[in-house]
């Protein structure tokens, strides 16, 4: 586990697919706002840098870029894997004591018929696996990493928001950043 130390700037980084930009943004602009919250400055890479900023250049071009912006943390999101995932969901589940209906055979008969008989429909779900790593800067260490699992969510705003809040909670319940007064 990485020490607490206090950082000055940290940029967030989300990497996905071009076009994912709107969810890119979403992403950066939560997870920026949910440090902020803590009292930390931060910028989104996509604002500070613009979209392709770190493509095609050299590991000591892109940490000289990040420093001299006054960062001294990095923080990234990347996408994984997308999937989906397609269950079928039934008409009507009766969930009584087995042995109300179980007593008598129509009770029996008429619970389970329906389960049966009455026609459900299918519905599609999207599970996006996710990784996040902290890095220091001065030290070009990683001081955090973790991979997490989130289902559909109705916009790209409210997973934006439920991914930053989780990581920035987690992260400072493993004491690497604090809220700062």
């Amino acid at each position: 586990m990485a020490q607490q130390k206090e950082y000055n700037k940290i940029i967030v980084v989300a990497l996905l697919k071009d076009n994912d930009r709107n969810f890119r943004e979403r992403m950066e602009d939560h997870m920026v706002g949910d440090l902020t919250d803590l009292g930390y400055s931060a910028v989104s890479s996509l604002r500070e840098f613009g979209p392709k900023s770190f493509e095609g250049i050299k590991e000591e071009d892109a940490i000289a870029k990040l420093q001299s912006s006054g960062a001294d943390a990095v923080i990234s999101i990347v996408l994984l894997d997308k999937e989906k995932e397609r269950k079928y969901v039934p008409a009507s589940v009766v969930r009584s004591p087995y042995n109300i209906y179980h007593r008598r055979f129509w009770g029996y008969y008429s619970t389970m018929s329906a389960r049966i008989y009455e026609p459900g429909y299918y519905t599609e779900q999207t599970n996006y696996f996710w990784e996040s790593n902290f890095f220091d800067l001065t030290t070009k260490e990683l001081q955090y990493s973790v991979q997490t699992r989130s289902f559909d969510s109705n916009s790209a705003e409210n997973l934006g928001h439920e991914y930053g809040r989780l990581i920035v909670k987690d992260m400072v319940k493993h004491n690497l950043l604090i809220k700062k007064k």
